[in-house]
């Protein structure tokens, strides 16, 4: 395939210069963002989290073990608007394999930049923050960003209507901001019921056990609808667990406060410590807000720091059945330490359902 010039414009006024395929002639915009996971760059791009943003891989070469069948992906599409790599693998080596990265941002419309420094990238992101950009291929360089954090991005990946699976003794309302699949996965290998619903569907007046909350993109100030359902399940004083989005939106449902990161954390080795104890896990993770420590109210705790930075990464309430993680234990990629919240959630709405 043909490359040709393009350029990556920063909002703060850098410039990198690059190639792009032939078949992408329009600018496109987004935040750009980095991942530093030496694998896993089809779950990442295909993670709903990435929905808006323009995602820079920092390792050096990417796409030598292709893209397998969507069946395998984090949802039925690639989220991410753009990506852009040091060195793309023109050749790829996997029997899993079903096509090439090339092939498939193509296919899905995902916008690609090649050639390009990732390193010096970084360091500016790292500098300057997460900010918005654009790949520019014949258009004139753009003077002009969207912010994209001012975008309702949940809504635009949650699902439609309720999805139920399952028959398990007690059921589970899994709220969708988003949802990885392999959340999805995790949950339906517990014997529950599950009832999948969108980000502003009202469950409160159902019969349920306990509230799941997923990951997605976007400020978890603009989900207003799905901020105000989660107050009134949690007067209910059943089990309700959050991860990644689903913790800010947990912060935010209690009166705390949530910030946006200078650059976020977007790998596959964050070290949390597990607060009052000395068991640091790794973990993966995806977000670039976070919950303010000194905003949560009487009651409340951090039960996982991150120590790397010492943001919060985990809240729950000292006596009822609340609590969130900012990471995401059910990896995908990353490590495997934190398998064991999905049972400790399933475990805590058994016994409170007795």
């Amino acid at each position: 395939m043909t490359m040709l010039p393009s350029t990556l414009v920063l909002e703060t006024g850098e410039v990198f210069e690059g190639y792009s395929p032939d078949w992408q002639a329009s600018t496109v915009f987004g935040e750009i963002v980095f991942n530093t996971g030496m694998v896993g760059y089809v779950e990442c791009l295909s993670d709903p989290s990435y929905t808006g943003q323009i995602l820079t891989f920092t390792y050096p070469i990417i796409g030598n073990y292709g893209v397998p069948e969507a069946a395998d992906w984090e949802s039925h599409k690639l989220h991410a608007r753009g990506i852009i790599v040091s060195e793309l693998a023109e050749f790829h080596a996997r029997p899993h394999a079903a096509q090439s990265l090339l092939e498939a941002c193509k296919e899905q419309g995902v916008a690609m930049m090649v050639g390009v420094d990732t390193r010096a990238l970084t360091k500016v992101l790292r500098d300057r923050g997460c900010v918005a950009g654009a790949i520019v291929t014949t258009d004139p360089l753009p003077k002009a960003f969207p912010n994209i954090n001012a975008q309702h991005l949940v809504s635009e990946v949650s699902i439609k209507a309720p999805i139920e699976s399952g028959n398990g003794d007690v059921t589970i309302i899994a709220v969708d901001c988003g949802m990885k699949e392999n959340i999805w996965r995790h949950l339906q290998k517990l014997p529950i019921k599950i009832k999948r619903v969108p980000h502003n569907y009202d469950y409160t007046n159902e019969p349920y056990d306990g509230v799941f909350l997923s990951n997605g993109p976007g400020d978890p100030m603009m989900c207003v609808e799905t901020i105000a359902i989660l107050r009134k399940a949690m007067q209910k004083n059943k089990p309700i667990f959050g991860i990644c989005l689903g913790s800010q939106l947990m912060g935010l449902a209690i009166g705390a406060k949530t910030y946006k990161m200078r650059f976020g954390h977007r790998s596959q080795n964050q070290p949390c410590l597990q607060e009052g104890t000395e068991r640091c896990f790794l973990t993966s993770q995806n977000h670039g807000f976070a919950i303010d420590e000194q905003t949560l109210p009487e009651g409340w705790r951090v039960t996982f720091r991150n120590l790397n930075d010492a943001t919060v990464q985990g809240i729950e309430h000292e006596s009822l059945p609340y609590s969130s993680v900012q990471f995401h234990p059910e990896a995908a990629p990353g490590p495997t330490d934190t398998h064991w919240l999905f049972d400790k959630f399933y475990q805590l709405v058994k016994d409170r359902s007795k």
